[in-house]
């Protein structure tokens, strides 16, 4: 088994995928040639590609230590639209936390005022300050020659006092947070370098400079044998030992505070329930420990020895991955995947073009993850404190709900989303896990053409793959409602649904007659309503066998020509795909092989480009056809572990009500629509809001209108907010001293004298209003909102593209 199921087609595998049906005459990419079986993939090449990009520039951690080290690399359980790869949680501030500005502040006003009392206190400038100390103790002790015992008793009530000041005044100044805040809870060394410099400083004051009455106590309470020996020598060196301990014994909290013990023995104390490092190494991705769960230890060591040699890349790690997911799921795809990966190693599981990695690289991915970088949220006051400075970024969870861009040209709409996205996806199709269409004009940079299976180019002669104007459909009036939605869809003054029954009356009958659906100009012939193209359908048709389709054809012909006939605007709107330049596509032979949307439950990376310079209306038309195509495509498709995506660089005139009502149904087709547009004016006005309310993701570029920018207001709605509101009320004084001294102020500021009251509520304002997103979003930056298929929602935040 060279593949994991997901890429095997109904019956076959590789017939699945559009081939041209003859070798083209141009100077285009050769087709591949059929397998001899249909159960085998092209071998796989010997070496790996070499790749075109900078190691780093598109796979996270390259540069630290290559595959390995993106693998072992933790990636949190972040909200939706936080790059996971190495993102550590930042804490929430509390909504009472004090700042730091008034934090330092008080507790160097509280310090200073805590030094004041000690002063007086110890410079005898309390009065009666030994009063209570009087009343505890006999009253000879305290005469002219004081004893020991009243020495002792002295430094026991000076330390007392000196403790209940340090503690009221601690309390006072938050002296607890400001160690927490400052000491504690910063990383090492920081934690205990700056826990020695405060005990350092301390210790001096108050062993060695005895700015508190603790060495005292200390001197006090042992006995006087221990300090003072025979000689005055002796003595000092004893005081001196005996300061060093009190120096040992006043830096060990600071110690325990700095984290000095685990710093010493160069460990970390470890979080609550993580295990053992021999563990934890045992079980780092790179040894693969699922297939060893299993008791696939060989090829988890083929794999394994794959990582440590170089010689597997992170596509190559999805993949395999994807493969085993389905082998979990289904075990009698056991033995061939082992035999598989012992064979062939890294090349395993192979995506049919055997691919394994991109031509080029633009943006960071992680495809452990699925994830794309697109940049980082800005560190503004609108976004939370846990998001600023993360990275932000998409995934199919958040493309699965569909996604919304919208700003003016050279906004950064191509360049900062559309290609990144567009990488991602393709890399996902390497790996077995999404299938990827992206539609844009000729020459738009999206990657080169070795990037993609398939690339169509409507209009040029030398393109190897044709498109299906029907989408695939076998039913006539489904083909008919596919095409009459790209064909008039776009117009309110049409009825869809009598523009359906016009195509339904001609394509029946055809198909019936032909067993194939008409080409473009036989289609025209026919909405024009010649008699000569409708009898000699109707001569086709036996009148006993299909008097159904004869009615059909007789209506048709009463029909044609009269006021208000959908006909003549069908038959206006598909001659754009009439012209010379379309000659040869959209072949409906029964030998053609045109590319369908209905392939996508193969990981297919597919490109349409369109003439969008020389044939405006044509692009239009078949951006229009495509997206109604896949919409309906994905709905009916049964096979859905693939995610499908349609990138679509400009939507222009593209969105039709019936498209906008599809949008809805893709989340729960595992599918998802990407819209650029230029403004929403491209929008037909009665479909703007549907459209804003069915995408779940919305992208305001810089640049963009206030009258849109009152669009999105809308749909992300308000929150509430804590507003501060102060007002200035002028102070009048009625006694003359007061009054003297408010004029010499008010003449020396020029202002008179004021009160402050402070009014604190909160408000619902809008999260981001009109005004804002016209004028206050930089350039190469966005607004981002996301929704995931589960429902999960991430706010609208500012991001800036560039970082």
């Amino acid at each position: 088994m060279d593949s994991d199921g997901t890429q095997d087609t109904r019956g076959t595998r590789r017939h699945g995928v559009p081939r041209p049906s003859a070798p083209p005459s141009g100077t285009g990419r050769e087709a591949a040639p059929a397998p001899s079986g249909p159960a085998a993939y092209p071998p796989a090449p010997a070496l790996p590609p070499r790749p075109a990009h900078q190691p780093g520039s598109g796979q996270p951690g390259a540069h630290t230590g290559g595959l390995l080290a993106w693998l072992v690399t933790p990636r949190a359980d972040a909200e939706p639209g936080l790059w996971r790869y190495g993102h550590r949680p930042r804490p929430q501030d509390a909504p009472d936390r004090v700042s730091d500005r008034a934090l330092l502040a008080g507790a160097v006003g509280a310090l200073l005022a805590a030094l004041l009392v000690w002063s007086l206190w110890d410079n005898n400038l309390v009065p009666h300050k030994n009063i209570l100390l009087e009343l505890v103790t006999p009253s000879d002790w305290w005469g002219l020659e004081q004893s020991r015992a009243a020495l002792t008793a002295r430094a026991v009530y000076d330390s007392l006092f000196a403790t209940l000041v340090l503690y009221y005044f601690g309390r006072v100044g938050n002296w607890r947070e400001v160690a927490q805040r400052y000491v504690i809870s910063r990383p090492q060394p920081s934690r205990a370098l700056r826990a020695a410099v405060l005990g350092a400083l301390v210790v001096w004051l108050v062993v060695w400079r005895e700015l508190l009455p603790y060495e005292r106590l200390a001197v006090s309470l042992t006995p006087s044998d221990w300090l003072f020996g025979p000689t005055d020598v002796s003595t000092v060196h004893r005081l001196r030992v005996f300061n060093t301990l009190l120096t040992l014994l006043g830096l060990w909290p600071f110690a325990v505070a700095g984290g000095w013990r685990g710093l010493l023995r160069g460990t970390r104390r470890p979080e609550p329930g993580a295990e053992s490092s021999k563990e934890a190494v045992a079980e780092t991705p790179a040894d693969w420990p699922e297939l060893r769960a299993l008791g696939q230890d060989a090829a988890a060591e083929r794999l394994a020895e794959e990582v440590r040699t170089g010689r597997m890349n992170d596509v190559d790690c999805a993949r395999i991955r994807r493969a085993w997911t389905s082998v979990v799921a289904s075990p009698s795809r056991l033995d061939v995947f082992t035999s598989a990966v012992l064979r062939e190693g890294a090349h395993a599981c192979a995506h049919p073009s055997g691919e394994r990695d991109l031509p080029a690289r633009t943006a960071v991915h992680d495809l452990l993850t699925s994830q794309v970088r697109i940049g980082r949220y800005a560190a503004t006051e609108r976004t939370p404190p846990a998001r600023r400075d993360a990275g932000a970024a998409v995934d199919p969870g958040t493309l699965g709900t569909s996604l919304l861009a919208v700003g003016p040209s050279g906004s950064g709409k191509t360049e900062r989303l559309v290609r990144p996205v567009a990488e991602s996806l393709a890399l996902q199709a390497l790996a077995g896990q999404a299938a990827l269409v992206v539609v844009a004009a000729a020459g738009t940079p999206l990657g080169a053409d070795q990037g993609y299976d398939i690339v169509v180019r409507p209009g040029d002669q030398s393109s190897e793959y044709d498109l299906d104007l029907y989408g695939g459909a076998e039913d006539p009036d489904e083909a008919a409602a596919l095409l009459a939605d790209a064909l008039v869809g776009d117009l309110g003054e049409v009825d869809l649904r009598r523009a359906g029954t016009v195509l339904a009356q001609l394509l029946g009958p055809f198909r019936t007659a032909h067993g194939r659906f008409p080409s473009v100009s036989e289609l025209r012939e026919l909405l024009d309503g010649a008699p000569t193209a409708l009898d000699g359908l109707r001569a086709m048709l036996d009148p006993e066998t299909h008097p159904a389709l004869h009615r059909e054809l007789d209506a048709r012909a009463r029909q044609a020509g009269l006021p208000g006939d959908p006909g003549i605007v069908l038959a206006d709107r598909i001659a754009c795909l009439d012209r010379p330049a379309f000659a040869g596509f959209f072949d409906t032979s029964p030998d053609a092989r045109p590319f369908t949307l209905r392939s996508l439950d193969h990981p297919l990376r597919v490109r349409v480009d369109l003439p969008e310079r020389a044939h405006p209306e044509a692009a239009q038309l078949l951006t229009r056809l495509l997206l109604v195509q896949f919409t309906a495509a994905m709905t009916a498709r049964q096979d859905r572990s693939l995610f499908a995506c349609l990138v679509v660089d400009d939507a222009t005139h593209a969105i039709t009500a019936e498209s906008v009502r599809s949008l809805r149904r893709l989340r729960q087709s595992n599918a998802g629509v990407v819209l650029n547009l230029r403004a929403l004016g491209d929008v037909p006005e009665q479909l703007r809001q549907p459209l804003l309310a069915a995408v779940g993701c919305h992208v305001a570029f810089a640049g963009v209108t206030t009258w849109e920018g009152a669009l999105f207001a809308q749909v992300w709605g308000t929150e509430w907010v804590e507003t501060t509101e102060v007002a200035k009320h002028t102070v009048f004084a009625d006694q003359p001293l007061t009054r003297m001294i408010h004029a010499v102020r008010k003449l020396g500021t020029g202002k008179p004298v004021t009160t402050d009251a402070v009014t604190v509520r909160k408000v619902e304002r809008e999260r981001w209003s009109a005004s804002q997103l016209a004028h206050e979003v930089p350039p190469g930056h966005a607004v981002l909102s996301l929704t995931t298929v589960r429902g999960e929602h991430a706010p609208p935040l500012l991001v800036d593209l560039r970082g």
